[in-house]
């Protein structure tokens, strides 16, 4: 199954209570399972830079990532984007079979 990276970027005034936030985030991922069931959760992150929070997880496929970008986005993120990642070892194999 595909990995993607989610990144997200709240705004300024979700990030003051942590309750609230807490709140926030449960209602968010309850509403990704609801409507993306097959999305298997690896890792979630609070992180430094342009992002503020960085998930992990599988789909299916790209049109489920986009699901669970747009609920992100509908639920307050200012900034959402999924990436599509690859492991590493997985990249080496590809580069192996792509040399001349």
């Amino acid at each position: 199954m595909p990995r993607f990276v989610l990144m997200t970027r709240l705004a300024p005034e979700s990030l003051h209570d942590a309750e609230v936030r807490r709140a926030m985030g449960r209602a968010w991922l309850k509403k990704v399972k609801t409507a993306c069931p097959e999305v298997t959760w690896h890792s979630h992150y609070a992180i430094l830079g342009p992002y503020d929070f960085m998930d992990v997880y599988d789909a299916p496929d790209v049109e489920t990532a986009h699901k669970v970008s747009v609920i992100s986005r509908a639920e307050g993120a200012v900034s959402a984007e999924s990436w599509q990642a690859m492991e590493y070892d997985e990249f080496l194999g590809l580069l192996e079979e792509v040399q001349p």
